[in-house]
């Protein structure tokens, strides 16, 4: 469930845009109009008063933005202006340009099928190269195959569970790892990326009952690096997206801690809270809060207040929505 407040009675995109155009005029930015305004529209909204800027004032509403605020929240909200896909796309393209290859695995294992085949859309609107030749032009081994198996069709988004193929599939992942030297990589991309959220969450459950150990910790012993988290994060993802958002208990690394890893020690991982924040907000905030307040005993509305000042705390404090 989105977290996003959105007014019950809107002002038109058009007076949106005339106010924004207002806050940029004279001495510094009003920033706090901007903020107003840009955290309480969903992306719709966006979009209808990035183009009616364009219209009025023939110039475009993302590059003024970047020219009127700075750091922190000029990170944030340029993030924000773009519709979830698209937003989706930046990031991934930046993880792996960048050679920061976790965003990018996060993103890509923890979307549904039907959230791939717009960011595919996008990446190549936006970037002119296709998504897959990104993946092979920037990753390697079976980190490579695991992304461009999961990225490519035929994808499953059922809710259907065939019992015999579970049980199949949890032999297999046996057969493939714990039983043998080594470890068959392609069985475990295999079954990874082509069963649905649904499917895998009921495998997880039988390979502990049939073999006696948690599928996750056979991941973690037969696998590494961002190979590893790749399947962790498939496997987490088809249990519940709104916890593993809440919390990541892998080693901790600057490119691909959420939220809790993010804010905890010395110093913010701004990067991370940002994406983690500005790319759920829309679609299960509410979820993720609730699951961080379980956890930690705390909100995640006072924990971001802990950890951010400013027009950047009062922009994300305003996608997050109330404290529960």
């Amino acid at each position: 469930m989105s977290s996003l407040i959105v007014p019950p009675i809107l002002t038109s995109p058009r007076d949106d845009a005339i106010k924004l155009h207002g806050a940029f005029k004279g001495w510094g930015c009003d920033t706090a109009v901007v903020i107003d305004i840009l955290a309480h529209r969903d992306a719709i909204q966006r979009a209808l008063i990035q183009q009616d800027y364009r219209a009025m004032y023939s110039e475009d509403l993302c590059k003024r933005l970047s020219s009127e605020l700075s750091g922190k929240l000029e990170m944030a909200v340029l993030l924000w202006m773009h519709d979830p896909a698209g937003r989706d796309a930046v990031v991934m393209r930046n993880s792996l340009t960048t050679g920061s290859l976790k965003a990018a695995t996060e993103v890509i294992c923890s979307r549904t099928p039907s959230q791939i085949q717009l960011i595919r859309q996008h990446y190549h609107s936006k970037f002119g190269v296709h998504l897959e030749d990104d993946i092979k032009r920037h990753t390697s081994g079976d980190h490579e195959k695991l992304l461009l198996a999961y990225v490519s069709p035929p994808w499953n988004e059922g809710l259907e569970v065939d019992r015999q193929m579970v049980e199949n599939d949890a032999k297999a992942l046996y057969k493939a790892g714990e039983k043998r030297l080594g470890t068959d990589e392609r069985t475990f991309i295999r079954i990874f990326c082509e069963r649905s959220r649904a499917h895998l969450a009921y495998v997880a459950p039988v390979y502990h009952s049939m073999h006696g150990n948690s599928l996750k910790k056979v991941v973690k012993k037969e696998t590494s690096g961002n190979f590893e988290y790749g399947l962790l994060t498939i496997l987490k993802c088809s249990e519940n997206p709104a916890k593993y958002f809440a919390k990541n208990d892998e080693k901790p690394d600057s490119t691909s801690q959420v939220l809790h890893n993010a804010m905890k020690g010395l110093g913010t991982d701004d990067t991370t809270l940002v994406r983690v924040i500005v790319t759920r907000t829309e679609i299960d905030m509410q979820y993720i809060k609730a699951e961080y307040s379980k956890k930690y005993k705390k909100t995640l509305t006072d924990a971001v207040h802990s950890e951010t000042s400013g027009n950047y705390r009062t922009f994300l404090l305003s996608l997050l929505g109330p404290k529960y």
